[in-house]
C-alpha cells in the first residue's frame, strides 16, 4: 500500500477508537433528575429566581417552579443544588473546530481540532454551536457524525461553509473566488453535502457577495459574514443576515474615511485604527448604520472575548489566562504569548477598540437589535473553545449588560437566530434538558460562569472538570 493510502486507512480506522465516549464524563444518566433550590436564569432575559426546582424526564423538562410548590416524580435522581445557578446551554454562534497555531510565511495556519474543541465547548456550558467559517470542512462534517452518533461528546452542530473570500485571501487554507459565478457554484457545492450556512469574507468583492447572499437564500441557507471591503449597511441592503464581531473589530469598511463600494484588498489595520481614534459608538454614523440593519433584521455576533486579545494579561481576577495555560501545549503556550508580544504595540488601540465595541453593542440592543455571542477562537491564541464563550459573559456585563440579559444574548437569542428556539435556548416546560450548573451565585459575581459543575445536553450530565482534566496540555494537539 501506498504510504499516503496506508496513513490515511490508520487514521480512519483508529479514529473511532480516539472518538469512544469515556464513560467517566458521564456524570448523571439516570431517567428522570430533579435540580432542587437552585437560582434559576431561565435565557428570557428575565431576573433570576431563586430555589426553584427544575425536573426533566428522559432528556425533556417536564417542570419548572419553585421548589416549594415543585414535586419530583418519585423514583427521580434529586440533586441538591443549593448555592449554585442553572442556566440554559449556551448557544454558540461564532466558533470553530481549528486552532490558529502557526504561520507559513506571512499568513497563520489553521488546525483542525477534531476531539479536544467539541469537548472543551460541552465541558464549557456550549450545548449548541454554530461554527463560523470552515477550514477543513471534511473533519466539520465527520465530526458532527461523530456527536451526532453518539462517538464524541460535543455540542449539536451547525455547520457552517468554508469562507465565501475574494482575492487576495488572508489564509492560505480559503479559496479565492474569482467571480460571481463561482460564488454560486461554490455555495451550491457545499450546501450539497451538508452544510446549513454561509459565512463571506473579509476581501469578498461586492458581487460576489450579492450573488453568494441570492444563492444561499434560494436553498434556505443565512448568511453571516466578518466583512471589511463591504460595509455593513451595503451588506444588509443585499440581505445579509447576520455580521460577525461589530463595526469596530471586523471592522466596518463603509465607516472609513476611503472606502469604495466594490471590494478588494481591505487595509484592515488602517480601517480599525481610523474607526477606533475617530468614531463614536454613540454618533451619527452608527445610529445611520444600525437604522438600515434593523431595518433589513440583521443580527450582529458578540465575539468580545478574542476581541480582547490580550490588552489586559493575564485578565485578573477571573484567572482565565492559567486556565489556557493548564490546557495548552507547551508549544501552542509559547506561540500564543509570542503573539501576544508581537501585538503589545497595539495595546492600547485595541482597549480603544474594545471600549467602543461594547458600547455600540449595548446600543444596539437598547434600539432592538438582535444580539448573539460566540467566542471565535482564533487571534492571538489565547481564546479557546468553550472558555472563550465563558469570557464572553463576563465582557458582556462589563459592557453594561445586566447578568440575566447577557446569558440571554447567549442563549435564546441564538436559538431563535437558527430557527430552534421551541427546543432549546431557555429553560421552561417541553423543551429539551440542555443544561449548565454553576458552582456559585452568578448574579453577584460573573466569574462563577468559569466553575460549571455538570453540563446537562438533552438530559445527561457531563462532568466539566473531568473533560478539563483529561485535556491538560493537550490543546493545539489534538
Amino acid at each position: 500500500m501506498h504510504r499516503t493510502s496506508f496513513l490515511a486507512a490508520l487514521f480512519l480506522v483508529s479514529l473511532p477508537v480516539a472518538a469512544q465516549q469515556p464513560p467517566s464524563f458521564i456524570t448523571e444518566s439516570s431517567p428522570v433528575i430533579a435540580i432542587q433550590h437552585v437560582q434559576l436564569f431561565d435565557g428570557t432575559g428575565a431576573a433570576p429566581l431563586s430555589d426553584q426546582t427544575v425536573v426533566f424526564d428522559h432528556g425533556k423538562i417536564t417542570a419548572v417552579g419553585p421548589a416549594s410548590s415543585v414535586t419530583p416524580p418519585s423514583g427521580a435522581k434529586l440533586i441538591d443544588a443549593s448555592g449554585k445557578t442553572l442556566i440554559p446551554g449556551i448557544v454558540g454562534m461564532h466558533e470553530h473546530l481549528f486552532y490558529l497555531s502557526l504561520f507559513a510565511g506571512d499568513q497563520p495556519v489553521a488546525f483542525e481540532q477534531p476531539y479536544a474543541f467539541p469537548l472543551l465547548y460541552l465541558a464549557s456550558g456550549v450545548t449548541t454551536a454554530r461554527t463560523t467559517g470552515s477550514m477543513d470542512p471534511y473533519a466539520d462534517l465527520h465530526i458532527k457524525a461523530a456527536v451526532d452518533a453518539g462517538q464524541l461528546p460535543g455540542p449539536n452542530l451547525f455547520l457552517t461553509t468554508p469562507y465565501l473570500q475574494g482575492s487576495p485571501t488572508l489564509f492560505f487554507q480559503m479559496h479565492e473566488l474569482k467571480d460571481a459565478a463561482e460564488a454560486r457554484s461554490f455555495i451550491d457545492y457545499w450546501h450539497s453535502v451538508g452544510f446549513t450556512s454561509v459565512k463571506a469574507y473579509a476581501n469578498i468583492h461586492a458581487d460576489e457577495l450579492r450573488a453568494g447572499i441570492d444563492e444561499a437564500h434560494k436553498l434556505g441557507m443565512k448568511v453571516t459574514g466578518h466583512l471589511c471591503s463591504v460595509g455593513y449597511r451595503d451588506a444588509a441592503e443585499m440581505g445579509i443576515d447576520n455580521l460577525e464581531h461589530g463595526p469596530f473589530q471586523a471592522p466596518d469598511g463603509e465607516l472609513y474615511s476611503k472606502y469604495k463600494l466594490g471590494g478588494g484588498d481591505c487595509d484592515y489595520l488602517a480601517i480599525v485604527g481610523e474607526l477606533a481614534q475617530k468614531i463614536s459608538p454613540d454618533g451619527p454614523e452608527l445610529a445611520e448604520t444600525t437604522r438600515v440593519l434593523l431595518a433589513h433584521h440583521v443580527a450582529i455576533t458578540s465575539t468580545l472575548a478574542v476581541e480582547e486579545n490580550g490588552t489586559r494579561p493575564p485578565m485578573a481576577p477571573s484567572g482565565y489566562m492559567s486556565r489556557v495555560q493548564a490546557l495548552l501545549t507547551p508549544a501552542s503556550w509559547s506561540h500564543a504569548m509570542t503573539f501576544r508580544a508581537i501585538a503589545s504595540g497595539f495595546d492600547q488601540l485595541e482597549e480603544t477598540g474594545l471600549h467602543k465595541e461594547m458600547k455600540f453593542e449595548v446600543n444596539f440592543v437598547k434600539a432592538g437589535g438582535l444580539l448573539m455571542a460566540g467566542c471565535d477562537p482564533t487571534g492571538d491564541g489565547h481564546t479557546l473553545a468553550g472558555l472563550g464563550d465563558q469570557r464572553n459573559y463576563e465582557l458582556l456585563v462589563e459592557a453594561g449588560f445586566s447578568p440575566s440579559e447577557a446569558i440571554h444574548i447567549m442563549t435564546l437569542n441564538g436559538a431563535s437566530f437558527l430557527g430552534i428556539s421551541d427546543r432549546v435556548g431557555s429553560i421552561a416546560t417541553g423543551k429539551q434538558a440542555d443544561l449548565v450548573l454553576l458552582n456559585g451565585d452568578l448574579a453577584k459575581d460573573p466569574a462563577v460562569i468559569e466553575h460549571p459543575i455538570t453540563v446537562f445536553k438533552n438530559g445527561v450530565g457531563y462532568d466539566s472538570q473531568a473533560i478539563y482534566s483529561s485535556l491538560a496540555h493537550q490543546v493545539g494537539a489534538q
